[in-house]
C-alpha cells in the first residue's frame, strides 16, 4: 500500500512541477510516432502483455479529458484517467504474469484503484462535473 501511495504522490507531484503547469494551456504538437499508433504502437514481437500495455497506456492517453482550468475539477479527472489505466495494467499483469510478488501487488492495485475511482466520481458527481469526457 506504501508503495501505491508513493506513486500517487509522484505523479502529483510530477504534474504540479511540469512546465506546463506554470504556462497557459496550448496545444502541443503531435509526436511523429504517436500520430500513426498512438502513444505506444504495436511493434512486430511484441508479448501479448506487451500489447496489453501499451493498450492501456494508448486508451488511457486517448480517453483523457480536456483541461477545465480548475486545479481541483482537472487533478481529479486526470487522476482517473490514470487509475483506470492502472487497474488495466494489473489486469494483464494478473493474466500474464508469473512472479507472485508482481501478481500481488497487481491485486493491491486493483483493490486500492477501483476504490478510488469510486470516490473521484462520488467527488465529481459533487461537483457536477462528468466524470468520463463527452462522447
Amino acid at each position: 500500500m506504501k508503495r501505491i501511495s508513493l506513486v500517487l504522490a509522484a505523479c502529483a507531484l510530477a504534474t504540479a512541477c511540469s512546465p506546463q503547469a506554470e504556462e497557459p494551456a496550448v496545444a502541443a504538437p503531435e509526436a511523429p510516432a504517436a500520430a500513426e499508433g498512438g502513444m505506444a504502437a504495436p511493434a512486430p514481437g511484441d508479448s501479448v502483455a506487451t500489447q496489453g500495455y501499451k493498450a492501456s497506456m494508448n486508451t488511457m492517453m486517448e480517453a483523457m479529458p480536456a483541461f477545465t482550468g480548475d486545479a481541483d475539477i482537472d487533478f481529479m479527472k486526470q487522476m482517473r484517467g490514470h487509475h483506470v489505466a492502472a487497474v488495466s495494467m494489473a489486469r494483464v499483469e494478473l493474466a500474464q504474469g508469473k512472479d507472485a510478488q508482481a501478481r500481488n501487488l497487481a491485486q493491491e492495485v486493483i483493490t486500492a484503484q477501483e476504490r478510488e475511482i469510486t470516490l473521484i466520481d462520488a467527488w465529481l458527481a459533487q461537483k457536477g462535473a462528468s466524470a468520463t469526457p463527452a462522447a
